[in-house]
């Protein structure tokens, strides 16, 4: 399967800006057979936006997945994107996927609430849930999930082939996106798809540097520092051979720990 990752300006200021930058954006990743967009946490609302976050929230099937529901039908693509999700009076940091029949196809809510202005707004989530698109198994971690050893582990263990994190990575945080990220990869033999935003909002610097990590820790493909989509063909043999040729996910659990 053909898989984009959206890396869009972070400084768009409203939800409909955000909309219309991905819309524009769209037929280009049609014509090049496009099955799904990775795009960043908290694309529609924006991350860097405090007190915002309170009025920007919605429900999960609110008038922002209306919206990214008819894109995702019109495009004939599926959009894996992060919100700010309002529920029962709690916030969360949550991330969608809906593909080109309008049916959702996963919904994650962030499990690790990092230090910062997150703490004061967020709930974490719980659990970890797969789903099947394009005959490959897909597991959701958001940004700070993903940083977690524990995390890309179990999700790998169940069997996800693919991890995709969006992420609000600063531009202080080089070495989790050169490094760490595509380490992910390598220590499980899966893809790891790593979507962040690019430029400022409010005084925030944004890193850039979105990649798609291969099973050997290779970069399939890498953003730079501006608004851009990458894209890689995601190919199931590369899994198997990663796996096979270094069997972490097996050989763990003959280690004699205690």
């Amino acid at each position: 399967m053909r898989l984009a990752v959206a890396q869009p300006p972070a400084g768009l200021d409203t939800v409909s800006d955000r909309v219309a930058w991905l819309r524009d954006a769209l037929p280009d990743l049609t014509a090049k057979g496009v099955d799904l967009v990775l795009l960043p946490e908290l694309f529609l609302c924006g991350y860097n936006i405090g007190a915002a976050l309170a009025q920007m929230a919605q429900p999960a099937d609110g008038p922002g997945f209306d919206a990214m529901r008819k894109l995702a039908q019109a495009s004939g693509i599926a959009l894996h994107y992060g919100f700010a999700e309002a529920d029962g009076g709690m916030l969360y940091n949550s991330a969608l996927c809906i593909d080109p029949d309008g049916d959702v196809l996963t919904h994650q809510r962030k499990l690790a609430i990092p230090p910062g202005f997150e703490k004061d707004h967020f709930s974490p989530g719980a659990g970890c849930a797969l789903f099947t698109y394009c005959g490959m198994q897909f597991a959701t971690l958001i940004c700070y999930d993903a940083e977690f050893p524990e995390t890309a582990r179990h999700v790998a263990s169940l069997g996800a082939e693919v991890v995709l994190v969006p992420t609000a990575l600063g531009a202080q945080w080089g070495w989790v996106a050169h490094t760490m990220i595509p380490c992910r990869a390598y220590e499980n033999g899966v893809y790891l798809a790593y979507a962040n935003s690019a430029g400022s909002q409010n005084g925030m610097d944004f890193l850039g540097a979105s990649v798609i990590a291969a099973p050997d820790g290779t970069e399939a493909a890498r953003a730079g520092s501006e608004p851009e989509l990458i894209l890689a063909d995601l190919d199931p043999e590369k899994i198997r051979q990663a796996q096979a040729r270094l069997p972490y996910l097996k050989d763990r659990l003959s280690l004699k720990l205690s």
